[in-house]
């Protein structure tokens, strides 16, 4: 018997799995490509909030879910045995100019009451973060404690490692059985915005790098718009572009060797690191930048869960639990701009 399926073994579809098999679902998961075949097959894993400003139901939604974070992923070590590489660090920015340090001012004091003292965003001096710090124009940085940092692979290893434990297993077909979830990223944005004629999402290409540098535990950094990761295993990874328009979905080109460049002067002590591992792959965006989570705009009586795009690893504790409150107990949770027709 089975009450739950799940179409779609990256993280979203993953995280739901383990969330409805929590709450006692029997669940199976589909996925030709097996599990983390995608986008969540990924390298970079900076769980980063946005801006402490301009408050709305996307960035009260993600802080939750980065709160979250932290209990969730110990659970899932805890089950399956398999670690994630997840730990909350924190994130380094450089301060470029004078009218950034004064933001950052400013979103510290609105970060201690919209992250209810939960996390904080502090402007520090360069030199009291040591020689991991990145060079910075006015002497400043920024550092939140709310950032966290996972390796992707790992994290969905660690997910179906835990699901196994919990008598749940990723197969490559099945039949529809139970309540039914659409977490099939750039392939369900494209099969919706062809059933519906029109343009409800697409997939965005992003390049990344693996170095061979242990950094230790230290927070992850964020310059010259690149994210630069430590972790845990000793490695260190660089990410990421954002293309559009593409020919080739998973080969890597001068695009990520700019990235790649752009790190090591943002960060000099990265100079003569090994490159192990180029990856590329498509992150899906729906229309509306927002994950598309709720009813299913073309399949009656199902329900979709996609358009994670740069941020659902971030999102998914939070994506998970909405999701098996809707299609478990009835319970209709999600914001209003995270619904499908937001994006249709």
């Amino acid at each position: 018997m089975v009450d739950v399926t799940v179409r779609g073994a990256g993280i979203f579809g993953l995280s739901i799995a383990w969330t409805c098999a929590r709450r006692g679902a029997r669940v199976q998961i589909v996925d030709p490509f097996g599990p983390g075949a995608g986008s969540s097959g990924g390298l970079v894993g900076a769980l980063a909030p946005h801006v402490p400003e301009n408050w709305n139901a996307k960035k009260a939604f993600q802080f939750e879910s980065l709160i979250m974070a932290e209990p969730f992923w110990k659970q899932v070590e805890a089950t399956g045995g398999v670690s994630p590489g997840y730990a909350r660090l924190g994130r380094i920015q450089p301060i470029p100019d004078q009218r950034s340090l004064e933001l950052a001012q400013q979103r510290h004091v609105t970060a201690q009451e919209l992250w209810h003292g939960k996390a904080e965003w502090r402007v520090v001096e360069a030199a009291a973060e040591g020689a991991w710090c990145p060079p910075t124009p006015t002497g400043y940085v920024i550092h939140d404690t709310l950032t966290a940092r996972m390796h992707p692979r790992r994290a969905c290893a660690a997910l179906v490692a835990a699901l196994a434990v919990m008598g749940v297993e990723v197969v490559t077909e099945a039949q529809d059985k139970g309540r039914i979830i659409h977490a099939t990223g750039v392939a369900g944005l494209q099969e919706l915005s062809e059933a519906l004629g029109k343009t409800v999402g697409n997939g965005v290409k992003g390049q990344a790098a693996l170095l061979r540098f242990d950094a230790g535990k230290v927070p992850q950094l964020f310059a010259d718009a690149i994210h630069i990761v430590p972790h845990a295993d000793g490695t260190l990874a660089i990410g990421s572009t954002s293309e559009r328009e593409y020919n080739d979905p998973t080969g890597t080109d001068d695009a990520l060797d700019d990235v790649i460049e752009r790190a090591m002067r943002a960060v000099p002590v990265l100079h003569g690191a090994e490159v192990i591992e180029r990856w590329a792959g498509v992150r899906p965006r729906s229309k509306s930048r927002a994950p598309m989570l709720g009813q299913h705009p073309v399949y009656s009586g199902q329900f979709i869960a996609n358009g994670g795009f740069k941020i659902g690893f971030g999102m998914a504790p939070k994506v998970a639990e909405v999701m098996a409150d809707l299609v478990l107990e009835d319970r209709d949770t999600i914001p209003e701009d995270f619904r499908p027709d937001a994006s249709l």
